[in-house]
């Protein structure tokens, strides 16, 4: 697989344009984004954790019992299961889906945010514990004989398994965060190191960043990149349309809970914050104006135009080094359908071209 596409299912209809409204777990929000997703050819689907959100593993095994080959990248918060309890739960659900899970880990920027979860480590402190909680996690899919092991965080004795992931490669770990702390623990443990939408020449520094980190370890990452592509049939009414996303975000912060706060708590807001300073288009088709606006509280930034400009985009993209994208719209269920419809297959084709003249090149 040269790219792969991720998408994003929420538990109900909403996002900075659209106010919450309904059932906080709406069934049928679930059950047609998941088929939406499948249908537009979308390799997997990120289900979100958040300290007030639904839990995102039950989430993932509704959209899996709804969808036959849609794989789920579960985002998942070390430091409050077990990890030995974590890795089985993952591994099963893994059996149950034939191998359809990934694991998103999250270990959170915000202090305020995991107070409300009884947590008040500090952030050097959450990614030291991430580390630790990876070690025993991967442990647990792979030792074939019980085992101990004794951290700082961690002391478990005699820890086995006999539930493992599905496939024999085992369950991929996505792993985001931006600090020095983040890049550590990506190059010990990440298979796929997730970036937020940044500039050209910020993806370009991470990615070197990150190799390094890897090559320490002997590993070797891909990476994936989040967006927000607004789409139209002629760049002019992309614009155009970029600028009613925002008007109509700004009018709805209230009701949306879109705000933004005095302090910017993780290193990934400061990061997208310090490329919307330099301005509101950047690169070829780079839009912060939603990131400007919210103080870039998660995936925030967009490639604004036709689907032939956004998909070139991508393609610059891909030559840094990213063969993810994760990629969701501010109209959830109508942005997944053009997506499939309009984005997928052509930054597939351009992709395939690309590979084919490397090809002929080396040969």
């Amino acid at each position: 697989m040269s790219v792969e596409f991720i998408g994003y299912i929420g538990s109900r209809n909403q996002s900075e344009i659209i106010p919450p409204a309904g059932p906080v777990v709406d069934l049928n929000h679930i059950e047609a984004s998941a088929k939406l997703h499948e249908n537009g050819g979308f390799d997997r689907t990120l289900v979100a954790f958040h300290s007030n959100s639904p839990e995102s593993i039950l989430i993932a095994q509704h959209a899996a019992s709804v969808t036959r080959d849609l794989g789920l990248l579960i985002a998942h918060r070390p430091g409050f299961n077990a990890p030995t309890i974590a890795a089985r739960q993952l591994a099963t659900l893994d059996q149950l889906t034939r191998g359809r899970v990934a694991v998103h880990i999250i270990t959170g920027g915000s202090d305020i945010e995991l107070q409300a979860d009884g947590d008040h480590t500090t952030k050097a402190e959450r990614y030291a514990r991430t580390g630790e909680y990876l070690d025993v996690v991967r442990r647990e899919w792979t030792e074939s004989v019980p085992f101990d092991y004794r951290g700082r965080f961690y002391d478990v004795r005699g820890a086995g398994s006999l539930v493992r992931p599905y496939r024999e490669d085992g369950i991929p770990v996505y792993f985001g965060g931006s600090s020095a702390e983040a890049i550590e623990v990506a190059g010990r443990h990440a298979d796929v190191y997730a970036l937020w939408g940044e500039t050209y020449e910020q993806v370009a520094e991470t990615v070197a960043r990150v190799r390094a980190s890897a090559a320490r370890h002997g590993r070797s990452p891909r990476f994936s990149l989040s967006l927000r592509p607004v789409l139209a049939e002629t760049e002019e009414a992309a614009w155009a349309r970029a600028d009613r996303i925002l008007e109509t975000a700004r009018v709805l912060q209230e009701k949306t809970g879109f705000t933004r706060a005095a302090d910017v708590p993780n290193e990934g807001s400061r990061r997208l914050l310090a490329a919307a300073d330099k301005g509101t288009r950047l690169d070829k088709r780079l839009w912060t104006g939603i990131a400007a606006l919210t103080g870039a509280k998660g995936n925030s930034t967009s490639l604004v135009g036709t689907p032939d400009q956004v998909a070139d985009a991508l393609l610059d993209y891909y030559r840094i080094g990213i063969t993810t994208f994760l990629i969701r719209g501010f109209d959830p269920l109508l942005d997944t359908y053009e997506y499939g419809r309009d984005l997928i297959p052509r930054v597939r084709a351009l992709i395939a071209q690309e590979e084919a003249h490397v090809a002929s090149r080396a040969a």
